[in-house]
């Protein structure tokens, strides 16, 4: 069972979710711009021939054979869902996430400025993604074990929050998806951010924290969690890897 609680899907997911949609004839134009647009102002396309419109950018990467788009949160040391060259890869990890237009040579990389985000269009190549079943296993596999780890160091004593969360998994945010996307990966897309939400909220500060060793502790018991959650986000959002309709 899932709680009501909403919580938006980054930017670049939105973006591969409903442009997908949008590609493949389940949305119309109107529904692919309030469905990545959300509660942002405006959003704006850097370095498209078609100007700076969004369903212009996005249109024009459909004409050169864009069957889908597929999003990539990386951080340093994990690359997935990049698969370069170095300049995509670079500005993608700067922000945290990016878009690949599949079946071209096309990406999209997100900056938020004020209210306003601005897609830069760059060069990006094919790339080697987790399936949805291996993410999965993954994050089923990685939870307990990171909830065992932060229970031995204590955890409900310097992050409470951390506790309760873990506490609660079955309580998930509700993420608004468009037709057309396999409900297997809306579920994971909110695991993913689930045990992202954790690991974030665990590594805001250093809690109780006393010495180094307790510090590296609880962020080796974390880093497993991050990427998990890092990895079940990018295959949710990767048109690429979705089980058949």
């Amino acid at each position: 069972m899932s709680s009501t609680t909403t919580e938006p899907l980054p930017v670049s997911g939105r973006l591969a979710w409903w442009g997908t949609a949008w590609v493949r004839g389940h949305v119309g134009p109107d529904d692919l711009l309030d469905g990545v647009i959300a509660d942002d102002v405006t959003h704006v396309v850097l370095g498209s021939d078609a100007g700076p419109g969004l369903l212009g950018a996005l249109a024009a990467l459909r004409t050169d054979g864009a069957s889908g788009f597929g999003a990539t949160f990386p951080a340093e040391g994990d690359l997935v869902g990049l698969g370069g060259p170095v300049g995509f890869n670079d500005a993608v990890l700067e922000v945290g996430e990016g878009v690949v237009a599949v079946g071209t040579e096309s990406g999209l990389v997100p900056t938020r400025v004020g209210p306003t985000v601005e897609w830069q269009v760059l060069p990006a190549r094919r790339r080697q993604l987790p399936d949805v079943g291996e993410s999965d296993r993954e994050l089923r596999s990685v939870l307990p074990s990171t909830a065992e780890r932060l229970a031995v160091l204590d955890v409900a004593r310097w992050r409470p929050e951390v506790a309760d969360r873990l506490m609660n998994l079955r309580h998930r945010p509700a993420i608004e998806a468009p037709p057309g996307i396999p409900a297997r990966c809306v579920d994971l897309a909110a695991r993913g951010l689930q045990a992202l939400g954790i690991a974030e909220l665990a590594l805001e500060d250093d809690g109780g924290a006393l010495t180094v060793w307790e510090m590296d502790q609880r962020r080796g018991a974390l880093a497993p969690l991050a990427r998990a959650g890092r990895r079940a986000l990018v295959a949710a959002c990767s048109p690429e890897v979705w089980p058949p309709d």
